[in-house]
């Protein structure tokens, strides 16, 4: 019988640097109830800050991110919504992503109340869409890791080098 080959050695990760924290201030959640099989919600956003080493801006009081419940436990994220930099230029963000908790802190998530951000796994893909001085992010890939406030969610956003 012939021996397998050696498995390969894995390869490092590619290195992330930190492109910036989006704030997004949000209204409390629209239930929109069962639509096809699964359960779904909106909630509007209403603005927000965006600090990064090399971008800063607002949030505009626009956009959404339109939510599927999957499970009592799992919760697929799809958000768009718009930034306004310091430069006046503006960026378009879709998000996609996931987020995960025990079934007794999504309650209290879903009751607008507060969750220690370690018991909440919380990861998105944001794409971004700019032009001018930003057309470059288009050519970028950046993953995120969020965190879900009462008032307000907070995205860690990275580029991957």
């Amino acid at each position: 019988m012939p021996k397998d080959p050696p498995r390969p050695e894995p390869p490092e990760p590619p290195e992330l640097r930190f492109f910036a924290r989006l704030t997004i201030r949000v209204d409390a959640p629209v239930e929109t109830g069962t639509i096809g099989s699964e359960r779904h919600r909106i909630i509007h956003i209403t603005g927000g800050t965006v600090e990064g080493p090399r971008i800063r801006g607002e949030i505009l009081p626009a956009g959404a991110d339109f939510q599927v419940i999957r499970s009592e436990t799992a919760t697929d994220l799809l958000a768009k919504y718009a930034i306004r930099t310091e430069d006046d230029e503006v960026l378009i963000v879709e998000n996609v992503g996931v987020r995960t908790a025990s079934p007794a802190d999504v309650e209290r998530i879903a009751a607008g109340l507060p969750v220690p951000p370690e018991r909440v796994y919380f990861r998105c893909v944001p794409r971004l869409i700019g032009s001018g001085a930003w057309s470059w992010v288009e050519d970028r890939v950046f993953v995120g890791a969020g965190q879900r406030f009462p008032d307000r969610v907070q995205v860690d956003v990275f580029e991957v080098a």
